[in-house]
């Protein structure tokens, strides 16, 4: 069991009554309280808590009734506060994102007019006109017998952080096309684990929701739907939309699997097949104004298990420390604050780094203040993990949104020019020299002109290539085989960076 929960960060799912071929034979109520209490004597050694998920009955040759049973069992690591999963938020405008968050988080229904939201909201034209602009983050937790642990009972941040033993961040996005730059942002360099897609069920597939679930799927991020606002219309509206969002998916781009999840065992199901097998999409079709299916929502976060498993992380964490800037404030006394992710290696409290580059392709030193993670403090940070940084009396026009801070032995490369392989995704006219897009890699935005195309003269959608790019206003720390998105206008292409050409090989003029 020591190594079940190891092996799924500190979650794992047992099946009772299940003989090692696979066959459903079930066990009688004597047998199955006798399993449940040896499996809670073996998770009480470990210092685990378990659930049961969901029992059934199965027929089997007996006349008494046998059962079979689903049990979650969860473990905090010791070396950790909570397990932490990142959801993206994803959908088109005016399709109750940030409505279902504040529900989801605050634990009170929406009153049909926005009210549930507002505590989401970070500038005031935001709440003026009631859409997202920026990214904000909200957090959820589950404690360890897989009961919701959120604001509701007026718990502060840190209380929920205390007391949850998985915890999920949802990172709000903004579904408006005017802040896209801003949606691809939060996409590609907060590293979500899964993105959540959300659908009014009275427009159906409308403005930026085909965009979005294109851009989930070229990050290669695991997609699930959440079908909102069924309160507002009737039975048949709700299938329409849910078949027309299930033609999309098996078009031959999507090759999805849509799943409609309906009942709680269908949502204990999704969870474990979605994590197994990325084309599988389960649908949720809920209401925030009425309630209508957020459990089911629930019961599925509640044991949707981490993408990455332990191995991966820990040899993300013995390579060497490399934090990537995604924010920057000022907070009274306590002085420059950066908000980020850390990529790999582990970064403690007075750790000496260095962050750049400049603009002429300097790195600066600076020293790790104290750490925070989700709104309370944390001792040390490790691979993949999200958190900010106070960096004490740092001069703050020094750091820019796309810098990283790395330890000072890592001599990082950083480049000007860079080559990727891309395809066209959308494009009007042809794609060819002398162009300018806007590319994003990881937490890097910035405007690049195109060099060269290796081998063509001019692109037209759908076609592949290599591309040379140059950025125009400073160089950028780079990795070979980052995922990079680029954009101008209508035009759209992924792709990723194959070859890096360092600052050395010649000096910009």
């Amino acid at each position: 069991m020591k190594w079940r929960l190891q092996e799924g960060r500190g979650e794992a799912v047992y099946q009772i009554g299940v003989e090692d071929n696979g066959m459903l034979v079930g066990l009688s109520e004597e047998e199955m309280r006798a399993s449940l209490k040896t499996l809670h004597r073996l998770a009480e050694k470990v210092g685990a808590d378990i659930t049961i998920l969901r029992e059934r009955e199965v027929d089997y040759d007996s006349d008494v009734p046998r059962k079979i049973a689903e049990v979650l069992i969860r473990k905090v690591p010791d070396d950790q506060q909570f397990l932490d999963l990142r959801v993206a938020v994803l959908g088109n405008v005016d399709s109750g994102k940030s409505t279902l968050l504040g529900v989801l988080t605050q634990g009170e229904l929406d009153n049909g007019r926005g009210r549930a939201r507002l505590n989401l909201f970070r500038h005031l034209h935001e709440i003026q006109t009631g859409r997202t602009s920026s990214i904000s983050f909200e957090i959820l937790g589950f404690n360890s017998k897989g009961e919701v642990v959120n604001y509701s009972e007026s718990r502060t941040a840190e209380e929920i952080c205390e007391s949850a033993s998985k915890m999920i961040t949802f990172i709000d996005l903004a579904g408006h096309h005017k802040y896209l730059k801003t949606t691809i942002f939060g996409l590609t360099s907060y590293c979500p684990d899964f993105a959540m897609l959300v659908v009014s069920a009275n427009t159906g597939i409308a403005g930026t929701t085909r965009e979005h679930l294109g851009l989930a799927m070229a990050l290669k991020v695991p997609i699930f739907i959440v079908i909102s606002k069924v309160d507002l219309c009737t039975r048949a509206t709700v299938e329409r939309t849910v078949r027309q969002l299930e033609r999309v998916l098996k078009q031959p781009g999507c090759n999805k699997v849509p799943m409609v999840v309906s009942s709680t065992d269908d949502a204990v199901t999704a969870a474990q097949q979605f994590a197994q097998s990325p084309s599988i999409t389960p649908i949720f079709t809920l209401s925030s104004v009425s309630g209508e299916s957020l459990d089911l929502l629930k019961v599925f976060f509640n044991i949707i298990p981490p993408l990455s498993n332990s191995k991966e992380q820990e040899e993300l964490m013995q390579q060497l420390t490399e934090f990537q800037v995604d924010e920057i404030y000022t907070v009274p006394e306590v002085g420059t604050v950066v908000g980020g992710t850390l990529y790999s290696g582990i970064c403690r409290e007075g750790d000496h780094l260095v962050v750049g580059p400049t603009d002429s392709g300097q790195f600066h030193q600076l020293t790790v203040g104290s750490i925070q993670r989700n709104r309370s403090a944390c001792r040390v940070l490790r691979a993949g993990q999200a958190a900010t940084l106070a960096l004490g009396n740092f001069d703050r026009s020094l750091l820019r949104k796309g810098m990283v801070m790395v330890s000072p032995e890592m001599d990082p490369t950083i480049c000007w020019m860079f080559e990727a392989e891309i395809v066209l995704l959308f494009h009007a006219k042809t794609f060819h020299k002398g162009f300018q897009v806007t590319v994003h890699i990881g937490n890097v935005r910035q405007t690049a002109t195109v060099e060269a195309v290796y081998g063509k003269e001019e692109l037209r959608t759908g076609e592949k290539a290599v591309v040379l790019f140059k950025f125009i206003k400073h160089p950028e720390y780079l990795k070979v085989g980052a995922k990079i998105l680029f954009r101008e206008g209508v035009t759209k292409g992924i792709g990723h960076v194959t070859k890096l050409l360092p600052i050395v090989e010649y000096q910009p003029s």
